[in-house]
């Protein structure tokens, strides 16, 4: 039946290009992202789209009503960028010093504005309405889905569904879990406070490079050692600054790394477990701490009746697709916010560049843009499968 709006999706597939290889050349990070969101709206203005601009921070809101009775449902795209310096030899490569897109939000960008100009001359054909749904800030907290979730602007919308395009899955395979799908994300930062002094002489010192390499060490044994080995978790150390020369002990040291839990008792316990770690530490090297922990994104738990939409159905939108249900990934996403108001789901859109390619958050980042009409597509289908189940 619909076969008339999945051909005028591959007939944007020139259009979507275009419009992520310009996003991909003028990338903005979290909460700066005007200029993105100005070309978000313009482009609605363009189309004739109703929208709103500044929802929740930077996010832009189009909505598209059918011309038949029917629910609304909001799909989702992200399109801040990450403060990555791009490495690639590209036409498109970034324009815009020390900012890349290195995650894929500017091709959902470009697949959802894709997707509505395929959309608007079936705009008759639709049952209920689409809402655009396009956010600000996903790679930092707080985010934009918590603030545009508060500000009421989907208080009417029955569902929400979200892709990410994901080149950790070849191009034409679709992913998704039933229930827990994606970590919740938090952050945490050290900082050891020793006493520093001259490198030949470490017995009038308190030796923050050691106290805090003791910590690393012993940090890492939290997850293998106290969490039950039928529980899943992560914690990272990502960052550890100190030290100004060669010949001086330093005297101050900070860490800084993350934790990634589907369940919030593993979380607390190792909050816990990590302060119990810390203190020792420090008090037996005679140090002093700060310890800052912050909780961001919760984890993403698809509602399973939307998942299994998604996992039974995509292959409607292109027969070349095919679906798997996969374990929860340790990644995070603010989408988790949309799923704790609404019911819906979130998924991966595979865009494997074959025989080479480089993962999410790297400076030679890209996808398959074959992908697109792919990302296009699953969308369009998951809001007329929800519409008729």
């Amino acid at each position: 039946m619909w076969e008339n709006v999945f051909h005028a999706i591959d007939e944007q597939y020139e259009n979507m290009v275009k419009t992520r290889r310009h996003l991909h050349q003028y990338p903005e990070v979290s909460f700066k992202e005007e200029k993105t969101a100005q070309f978000i709206a313009d482009t609605y203005e363009k189309l004739g789209i109703p929208y709103e601009s500044h929802i929740g921070g930077n996010g832009v809101l189009a909505r598209l009503e059918g011309g038949k009775p029917g629910k609304t449902v909001a799909l989702r795209a992200d399109f801040d960028a990450l403060p990555i310096q791009e490495e690639n030899d590209v036409p498109y490569k970034s324009k815009n010093e020390g900012a890349m897109h290195a995650c894929g939000h500017d091709g959902h960008t470009a697949a959802l504005l894709g997707l509505a100009e395929a959309l608007l001359p079936h705009k008759e054909e639709l049952p209920g309405t689409i809402v655009f749904l396009h956010q600000h800030a996903e790679e930092y907290a707080p985010g934009g889905a918590k603030p545009i979730v508060e500000s009421g602007a989907l208080n009417d919308v029955d569902a929400v569904f979200g892709t990410h395009l994901w080149v950790n899955a070849p191009t034409g395979v679709i992913q998704t879990s039933k229930g827990p799908f994606m970590a919740g994300a938090d952050r945490f930062e050290i900082k050891v406070q020793g006493k520093g002094g001259h490198g030949a002489q470490p017995h009038q010192t308190k030796d923050a490079i050691v106290i805090a390499s003791q910590m690393v060490s012993s940090l890492q044994q939290i997850v293998s050692r106290r969490v039950d080995p039928l529980k899943t978790a992560v914690l990272t150390v990502g960052t550890f600054e100190s030290g100004t020369t060669f010949n001086v002990i330093a005297d101050s040291a900070t860490l800084t790394g993350t934790v990634r839990t589907f369940d919030p008792e593993v979380q607390n316990l190792i909050i816990e477990e990590m302060e119990k770690v810390i203190k020792g530490t420090c008090e037996t090297n005679d140090a002093a701490y700060e310890f800052t922990y912050e909780k961001g994104y919760p984890p993403v738990v698809n509602h399973p009746e939307e998942a299994d939409l998604v996992l039974q159905h995509a292959h409607k939108a292109d027969a070349s697709l095919r679906t798997e249900e996969i374990e929860p990934v340790m990644a995070g996403e603010d989408f988790a916010y949309y799923l704790l108001d609404k019911p819906g789901t979130f998924y991966f859109t595979g865009a494997q560049i074959p025989d080479h390619y480089y993962p999410h958050h790297h400076p030679k980042f890209d996808f398959d843009e074959k992908a697109l009409p792919h990302a296009a597509k699953t969308l369009f289908q998951s809001f007329i499968s929800y519409q008729e189940r």
